[in-house]
């Protein structure tokens, strides 16, 4: 039986299936912007680009993500939740179709872009949704079963990608991802209900003064500030982590695939504790606790401890855990951090800050690191003390964001 909005609210079960439904589609939208990294070589070899060329494959989704987000927050408040998702899905299985198909560089360049559009609007449409039918009391626990979908994605997803583009062609992890959004689509379309609710709050306003309501509000600036620190923090460490661990410790490609799995197999357990625990108590120390001590595992993998397999073992773990973990409660305190009628927007906006942010931490990041003729990649001990300090900066703005709904 298709969902309605009265079953989700008071029905636990109906509530689960709504949450597993996003959840699912939120791990497609993932896998599908982390894929590209591992599939480097295929990449580079196939289409005769160099590294350069493939970094701006990877800038080009979330550049376009930025730019479609900022777009949505004029008008994201304006449509039913439900039209609007599978809008955005249907934009992201053109783009994926796309990259299966994609004849030369120019062409996957311009797939990525489109994927990257829709699929970043498709994140903040869902984080909405969730702040609209999800009471603020079980938020907490709603956002870390949604993302769990990173979990999904680090040890299922971009592994068995891996796998199949090894044994067949880098195109076949595309199509079957294809193949998947196109069945959710339809599950989708028929299973979720409408929801409207938020419109009839709000009236509609004009493009700027759209942008205007959203920025003036200062609990929306210290939530978005909060946000674009918490990127930079994990983003200017995480682009490289795969070739440090290849360059400086001796990883093998599948020791560095066990790396992940084991790392992201952590975070089942972790992830709904966590939203659990942003629910029961006072979510910004909830946070404040999550960030100092994710400084451990950003500073033990930034700096060379040697140890071998069973160290990086160990580290993955604790990285996976407390670095993923801070974004459990962050997303809650930005989801509540406005009304119904203007979340929406503020999602949107918000989108589009992580987005860019990801951008420039990643290129702050690569400007720090040197490799060295016998390719060792040096510097990335100073990375990892500035990723620290942004973590510890966006304590202090969270600790400025007040719950309102």
């Amino acid at each position: 039986m298709p969902l309605t909005f009265a079953d989700i609210v008071a029905n636990p079960r109906k509530e689960r299936q709504f949450l597993w439904l996003i959840a699912i589609m939120n791990f497609t939208n993932i896998v599908d912007f982390m894929v590209m990294m591992p599939l480097s070589a295929y990449l580079m070899r196939d289409f005769g680009i160099s590294s350069a060329q493939f970094g701006v494959l990877v800038s080009a989704y979330a550049l376009s993500a930025a730019a479609s987000s900022l777009m949505l927050t004029s008008i994201a408040d304006r449509f039913d939740r439900k039209t609007a998702l599978l809008l955005s899905y249907a934009g992201l299985i053109i783009g994926t179709i796309g990259c299966a198909v994609a004849p030369n560089y120019s062409t996957l360049l311009i797939a990525r872009a489109v994927a990257g559009f829709f699929g970043g609007v498709q994140g903040s449409i869902t984080m909405a949704m969730l702040g609209d039918v999800i009471p603020d009391a079980r938020r907490g626990r709603a956002m870390s079963l949604v993302m769990l979908a990173f979990s999904f994605s680090a040890v299922i997803g971009v592994p068995l990608s891996l796998y199949v583009a090894g044994h067949s062609t880098w195109r076949a992890p595309f199509i079957g991802l294809s193949v998947l959004c196109i069945a959710l689509w339809f599950v989708a379309h028929w299973a979720l209900p409408a929801m409207r609710t938020h419109i009839r709050e709000g009236k509609p306003t004009g493009v700027w003064r759209s942008y205007m309501e959203v920025l003036s509000n200062r609990n929306h600036f210290w939530a978005m500030t909060m946000s674009a620190l918490l990127t930079l923090s994990g983003m200017i460490v995480i682009p490289y982590i795969a070739p440090t661990r290849i360059a400086n410790e001796g990883l093998t490609e599948s020791q560095l695939a066990l790396f992940y799995i084991v790392g992201g197999a952590m975070t089942f357990f972790t992830r709904p504790l966590f939203g659990s625990m942003s629910d029961k108590y006072f979510r910004p120390a909830v946070y404040y606790w999550l960030v100092m001590f994710s400084g451990i595992p950003i500073l033990l993998i930034t700096h060379p401890l040697g140890g071998g397999m069973p160290m990086q073992i160990a580290i993955s773990v604790l990285f996976f855990i407390f670095v993923s973990g801070r974004f459990v409660p962050a997303t809650a305190m930005v989801t509540a951090a406005t009304t119904p009628h203007m979340r929406g927007r503020l999602m949107s906006l918000n989108a589009a800050v992580q987005n860019l942010f990801l951008g420039i931490a990643a290129m702050l990041g690569g400007a720090m690191l040197t490799t060295l003729p016998s390719g060792r990649i040096v510097g990335y001990e100073a990375v990892g003390c500035v990723a620290v300090l942004f973590g510890l900066a966006s304590i202090w703005a969270g600790y400025k964001v007040r719950s309102v709904s």
